[in-house]
């Protein structure tokens, strides 16, 4: 399972990193055009904003598995430990509940956008529609992996893993 885990969250490094490098790219080119030669891609902005969603969305369980994610913690600073422990743990349950939900209803969202096509590409919306659920379900799965540490409260060092990959 750690063979799994450590796959899967290298996967998903690389395929964020991917997602916002072409949107660096693409925005670069189409300003660089807009401004050098007074003409863009009429594509270029719909792309960047879906692949800059993309990227969020994808990028979450990292975040969460980094501590990188925007917490409140004031409550959590006062608990004694097993009670601090019994609240994330509460927390870990309702991250699991709305990200099924995302799951659930962004998969529903993905359908009902299928036939309709976006503005400037005329792809179907419910293609970039598909990182809500696609990014919650990876979500899900980097939680479940990494419940127990989380509970504890023992956040990924974003450095040792890539150094962990590396080897």
């Amino acid at each position: 399972m750690d063979a799994f885990d450590r796959y899967l969250t290298a996967l998903n490094k690389v395929l964020v990193a991917l997602l916002l490098a072409a949107t660096f790219a693409v925005v670069i080119v189409n300003v660089v055009l807009r401004y050098g030669f007074g003409s863009s891609f009429a594509w270029g902005d719909e792309v960047a904003r879906f692949l800059m969603i993309a990227g969020a969305f994808f990028g979450a369980g990292i975040a969460l598995r980094e501590g990188r994610l925007v917490a409140i913690t004031a409550l959590q600073d006062v608990l004694p430990g097993t009670a601090r422990k019994g609240l994330r743990a509460g927390i870990a349950v309702l991250m699991l509940a709305f990200m099924g939900a995302l799951v659930w209803y962004g998969a529903a969202f993905a359908q009902f956008g299928w036939n309709k096509e976006t503005m400037a590409t005329q792809i179907p919306r419910g293609v970039a529609y598909l990182a809500i659920p696609v990014g919650a379900g990876l979500f899900i799965l980097h939680l479940l992996l990494f419940l127990r540490s989380f509970v504890r409260g023992d956040f990924q060092d974003p450095v040792s893993l890539a150094e962990e990959g590396a080897e």
